[in-house]
């Protein structure tokens, strides 16, 4: 959901969430916490909705809503109105829906025995609905309602016996119980799914079809890697990381101990957060296909845009698909308003930041004279190099102590920039950009000044580029 949010440019959202009652007193779990969890992790690349933490009920008040009470009576503090809020509540919980026992026993002179087992199901369900905070309704069609059968068991032996005037007994039992806990929380992370996704009209349902750490695909792939020799499993990944533009797009198959292999399968490591080794083994195996293999009509798992080694022997396949990603740059304007595009002068601006692959990344701003600043690198992210997917704040607005803000100036146009590039810029840029960083660039003209300098200095095709503009208006 993360990535389909960042795909689809979803902007930034604030939510809120009401308490998530149970009736029935029987799922005694936070499911306000699993919600607010849920939000948290379909955010981490995308920033597409920031939870706004605010509690009324006295009862559950702590030392933060104390402060954030004592600030807003004292207007140093403002608290921002969410735009959804999420409602709802455990809608029942039917217990015993099922239970089967079964008993045996036998007796003689002097030995008895017997056997039980008995199995029951509790079905519990939730319904979440997303409402608009603005005029308190709830929005028609955003709404979700499941259900999760939790089961629960056991089974029994008893023997017993008489030898002369002793008798002996023995016994020996074993009984299991699903938790509600994780039943509950595959309930919200569902609905949660569902109900986002409605909202931001995202093919929400590629998440809940095809599941790439369920054990059957793991198990397949599994199968896959292991069918499979050597050369074939490195044969794939090469045309995978061609396809996914880590390699440039060749005919020749590279050796496995090639630098040029290694330096990119290093660098796909690096940005799926593996433990980087440069080496083919089945972790990496796993990453770099699991995005070419998909559900058939029958529901079973299909490989796509790859084949076997007897087929490309028997077919001749030795081709390799014309699909080199480009290098891709995510620049955006992270302020919590509808209009991204108008600002009054003096606003706090916020930016972020991701690329599409490890590279190197420099950013600039411009003010509607010309003038021509560095945001990045910067002496909180001192390092060029950028892992993928990694969002870069700027300036970094979750530290309490940002080494600089980016205000609004005077009225006018203001532009970003930002430059990604293969290798580091800075020493083939000209003395005059390698000043310290949100220092006056002389002579740059603007952010267009910014590009032709990187397109002369490194070549038009090595960099990757991308401008925002913002109108700044007169303070009211």
């Amino acid at each position: 959901m993360d990535k389909l949010f960042q795909e689809a440019r979803v902007p930034t959202t604030l939510i809120s969430s009401k308490s998530i009652p149970d009736y029935s007193t029987r799922v005694p779990v936070a499911t306000k916490e699993m919600i607010i969890t849920a939000l948290s992790q379909m955010s981490r690349l995308s920033n597409a909705f920031r939870y706004v933490d605010f509690e009324v009920d006295i009862a559950r008040q702590d030392t933060v809503q104390n402060l954030t009470t004592i600030l807003l009576n004292n207007n140093q503090m403002q608290l921002q109105r969410p735009a959804l809020y999420v409602s709802g509540g455990m809608s029942f919980v039917d217990q015993n829906v099922i239970n089967n026992r079964m008993q045996l026993g036998t007796s003689a002179t002097r030995f008895e025995s017997g056997a039980s087992t008995n199995r029951s199901a509790t079905v519990v369900g939730l319904e979440l609905h997303l409402g608009d905070f603005k005029s308190r309704t709830i929005i028609p069609g955003l709404d979700s309602a499941n259900e999760v059968v939790i089961g629960n068991g056991g089974q029994g032996l008893d023997l017993s016996g008489r030898i002369g005037k002793y008798g002996w007994d023995f016994n020996v039992g074993r009984d299991y119980a699903a938790g509600t806990g994780a039943a509950v929380r595959t309930l919200v992370e569902l609905a949660m799914i569902e109900l986002t996704g409605k909202w931001a009209r995202v093919p929400y349902w590629q998440c809940l079809t095809l599941e790439q750490t369920h054990p059957a695909f793991q198990r397949q792939l599994r199968e896959w890697y292991e069918s499979n020799d050597s050369l074939t499993r490195q044969r794939l990944i090469q045309r995978s990381l061609m396809a996914q533009g880590y390699l440039p797009r060749s005919e020749t198959l590279l050796l496995a101990n090639s630098p040029i292999l290694r330096e990119a399968i290093g660098k796909f490591q690096a940005d799926q957060g593996m433990v980087v080794t440069g080496i083919i083994d089945y972790t990496t195996y796993d990453r770099v296909l699991r995005n070419f293999v998909k559900l058939d009509e029958e529901g079973q798992f299909k490989r796509i845009g790859w084949t076997n080694a007897r087929m490309e022997k028997e077919q001749g396949d030795n081709t390799v698909p014309d699909t080199s990603a480009p290098l891709k740059i995510d620049l955006a304007i992270e302020n919590p308003v509808i209009d991204k595009t108008r600002f009054y002068s003096g606003t706090p601006l916020f930016l972020s930041v991701r690329l599409s692959r490890a590279s190197h990344l420099s950013c600039y701003h411009a003010s509607p004279q010309g003038n021509v600043i560095r945001l990045l690198p910067n002496m909180s992210n001192p390092a060029s190099l950028v892992s993928a997917n990694q969002t870069i704040r700027i300036p970094d607005w979750m530290s309490p102590n940002p080494p600089f803000v980016l205000d609004t100036g005077v009225p006018g146009t203001e532009s970003a920039i930002c430059v990604a590039t293969t290798e580091d810029p800075m020493q083939k840029l000209p003395a005059t950009y390698r000043v310290p960083a949100l220092t006056l660039i002389k002579g740059a003209n603007g952010v267009e000044g910014v590009r032709q300098q990187f397109e002369q200095a490194l070549g038009k095709d090595a960099i990757a580029y991308q401008t925002l503009n913002w109108q700044v208006l007169p303070k009211q």
